[in-house]
């Protein structure tokens, strides 16, 4: 197995040679020679209010990081959504009779195919509550409050702890039980923030639920899988998992 101390940094400076490469390139050719302006053309553009523009570093570190943000959220996604399924038969019977007919005639599954599977989706949502991508977020006080007691001067920083938020009784029923028809309706606002909210949100929160969704779905029509051990102890940091990573043994259909 691949020791990700060592491996994180190595794939971080490969990505980091290949990026400074594209962005060498994109600088001698010209906005002009390019047909569309993708994310990293903004970034090389992007300016502040005092008309200074980006370092090549700041937009290495910007395009690095949305990688890395975006691999860390989708697999922790995946191989939760491996879990749950193989623990609850229930929900995977339901989830394999609704893609029965997707994708039937050989074609791809399409955003449209995604938007039209209503329990999928749910079973998405569940998914990332319990997951926790991120596991906290920072706040700035706006004015001086008190919280149970503690005085919270304005301009200092919060620790809102979003797996705390996500497993109270109080914003969802028997929080720990892995229930997709709990999104029948939509939660309170404010108790569900696995990508952040308001202006702070994720900016690919969507691409990460259609990532999932897609995987469930040739996951459910092509695959069957058992876990090794269903009674794994648990690891909380830096985000929740079985200590073993979900051992499985899987067959196609």
């Amino acid at each position: 197995m691949t020791n990700h101390k060592f491996a994180i940094p190595q794939c971080r400076k490969k990505v980091m040679t290949i990026l400074t490469k594209e962005i060498n390139k994109r600088k001698f050719e010209g906005n002009a020679a390019r047909a569309e302006f993708d994310l990293l053309d903004q970034l090389l553009n992007l300016k502040d209010d005092d008309g200074h523009q980006l370092q090549d570093e700041g937009v290495l570190d910007n395009i690095v990081g949305l990688i890395i943000a975006g691999y860390e959220s989708t697999s922790l996604s995946i191989m939760w959504i491996l879990y749950y399924l193989a623990k609850y038969p229930n929900v995977l019977k339901k989830l394999r009779e609704e893609h029965m007919n997707v994708g039937t005639n050989g074609d791809f599954i399409t955003r449209d195919d995604i938007l039209k599977l209503q329990y999928t989706n749910k079973v998405v949502e569940e998914t990332i509550r319990l997951a926790n991508v991120s596991a906290f977020v920072f706040r700035t006080a706006k004015r001086d409050v008190e919280y149970k007691g503690y005085k919270i001067p304005k301009g200092w920083k919060v620790i809102c702890w979003l797996r705390y938020i996500h497993t109270d009784p109080k914003n969802f029923e028997d929080p720990l039980c892995f229930n997709p028809d709990r999104w029948n309706e939509q939660p309170k606002p404010g108790t569900f923030l696995v990508f952040g909210g308001g202006s702070k949100i994720c900016p690919g929160n969507m691409l990460a639920r259609m990532q999932v969704a897609i995987f469930i779905h040739h996951l459910v029509v092509g695959y069957r899988w058992q876990l090794v051990n269903a009674d794994a102890e648990m690891s909380y940091l830096p985000h929740p998992r079985p200590i073993d990573g979900v051992e499985i043994n899987i067959s196609r259909t």
